[in-house]
């Protein structure tokens, strides 16, 4: 039985696809300077093949503003 070889080489696979949206986008192109912009791209490649469906993730972050 290998389906733990299976399920690993669909994880990657899945993976793979969503870095490949991502990169579509632009999401390496520019400099990730905050949580939202990263978030953004995280979420992006683990949707993976949903994004060719018309899934758009995009994250919000607030960060508070350290104290003076």
């Amino acid at each position: 039985m290998r389906y733990g070889s299976i399920g690993g080489v669909i994880v990657l696979l899945w993976l793979i696809i969503g870095g490949i949206a991502a990169g579509q986008r632009g999401y390496f192109d520019r400099s990730n300077d905050n949580c939202a912009e990263i978030g953004t791209t995280v979420v992006t490649v683990i949707a993976g093949p949903l994004n060719y469906v018309g899934l758009n993730p995009e994250i919000e972050c607030d960060v508070p503003e350290p104290s003076r």
